[in-house]
């Protein structure tokens, strides 16, 4: 079975929509969604595997995930830049807003663990793409 560039590009482009909504309604969310859906404890965040040093992995693989999917989407020379601009621009004002946010508060490690998340993934799309050329 052969998939076209244009199917997986749709495929995507759906995903980083989606992931991008979800994304800003549980950065948003006053609390922990995932601890009051999971523990029914707004205040318990579930951890998918200990932080790293100066990272937060939670945030690390969310934003990780939600740019793969906005590169692929968006990697035509003319959106790429305005995509890698959104991503890094998110990844700081979400964090920010949880200065404002109630039951939220604003931690340094979860910044950088956006910023890697976005860096991570372009750094990976990169390569793939400069291999794909040769």
């Amino acid at each position: 079975m052969k998939v076209n560039n244009n199917k997986i590009v749709s495929i995507s482009k759906y995903f980083f929509h989606m992931s991008n909504v979800f994304l800003i309604f549980i950065y948003t969310y006053p609390g922990s969604f995932f601890g009051c859906w999971i523990y029914n404890d707004c205040k318990t965040q579930p951890q998918l595997t200990s932080d790293f040093t100066f990272f937060s992995s939670n945030h690390v693989y969310a934003f990780f995930l939600v740019s793969l999917f906005g590169f692929i989407s968006y990697s035509k020379k003319s959106a790429f830049i305005r995509i890698i601009t959104y991503l890094f621009f998110i990844s700081i004002f979400l964090e920010l807003l949880h200065l404002v946010i109630p039951s939220r508060g604003f931690e340094s490690k979860d910044l950088y663990g956006n910023i890697a998340g976005v860096s991570i993934s372009l750094i990976i799309f990169l390569i793939f793409k400069l291999r794909k050329k040769k």
